[in-house]
C-alpha cells in the first residue's frame, strides 16, 4: 500500500470514529432529555380529570358557551353536544371533539377550551404525619412538599421507611433524609392518585 492510500485510509477511519462519537453523544443527550420529561410532570401535557372546572367558549355564540364541572364519570354536558368525555383528554383534544360535534349544527365553529380550576389531582398523605389527609395538588409538587402540607412528620415517624404507592401498585421508596438535606434527585414529583405512607 503506497503512502497516499495509507494516509487516506487513516483519515477515513479517524473521520468515522469522530462521527460515531458525535452520534453517541447526541444519543446520550436525547436519552437524558427523555428521562427529564418522564421525571418532571411539568414537561408532559395536562390531562383533564373529574371535578376540574372547564371554560368552554364558542366564538360569537354566548348560548353555547359554558363554565362546566367535569362529573365523577369524567364527562361534561354542553348544549347540542350533550354528554362528552373530558377526563383523560388534553384541553386541545376536547376542543377538537366538541368542534366536530358542533359542526353538525354550526358551520365552522370556533371553540376554546380552558381549565379554570384544577381539582382532579389529589395525593393522600397517611401514617405518622401531623395532619393526615387527601390534598389537592394545584401545581407540580414534590413528596417533601406534600409532607409539608401535612404539617410534617410526628416524633414517632420512621424516616427511613417512607414509601409512595402509585395508582398502578408500584411502591417507590422515599429517602427522606437525603431529600430534606437538599438532594433534588431523591425529592421526586408526586403524581395524581399517589399515596405517601409514613410508618
Amino acid at each position: 500500500m503506497n503512502r497516499r492510500l495509507f494516509a487516506a485510509v487513516l483519515l477515513c477511519g479517524s473521520l468515522s470514529a469522530t462521527l460515531w462519537a458525535e452520534d453517541q453523544k447526541k444519543s446520550k443527550t436525547a436519552d437524558t432529555a427523555t428521562a427529564a420529561i418522564v421525571r418532571d410532570p411539568r414537561a408532559t401535557p395536562f390531562l383533564i380529570g373529574p371535578e376540574d372546572i372547564l371554560d368552554v367558549q364558542v366564538w360569537k355564540n354566548v348560548e353555547l358557551s359554558r363554565t362546566v364541572p367535569v362529573r365523577p364519570d369524567g364527562k361534561v354536558s354542553l348544549p347540542l353536544v350533550n354528554d362528552i368525555q373530558a377526563a383523560g383528554l388534553t384541553p386541545t383534544e376536547l376542543r377538537d371533539q366538541i368542534t366536530t360535534r358542533l359542526s353538525e349544527y354550526i358551520p365552522s365553529p370556533e371553540v376554546y377550551v380552558g381549565v379554570r380550576e384544577v381539582h382532579s389531582v389529589k395525593v393522600t398523605v397517611m401514617g405518622m404525619v401531623r395532619i393526615p389527609g387527601r390534598y389537592e395538588v394545584k401545581s407540580p409538587a414534590t413528596v417533601l412538599e406534600l409532607i409539608g402540607q401535612a404539617q410534617g412528620l410526628t416524633d414517632f415517624a420512621n424516616r427511613d421507611r417512607i414509601i409512595v404507592i402509585r395508582q398502578n401498585g408500584e411502591r417507590v421508596p422515599f429517602n427522606y433524609r437525603k431529600a430534606a438535606g437538599g438532594s433534588d434527585a431523591d425529592n421526586f414529583f408526586v403524581r395524581a392518585g399517589d399515596i405517601i405512607y409514613v410508618p
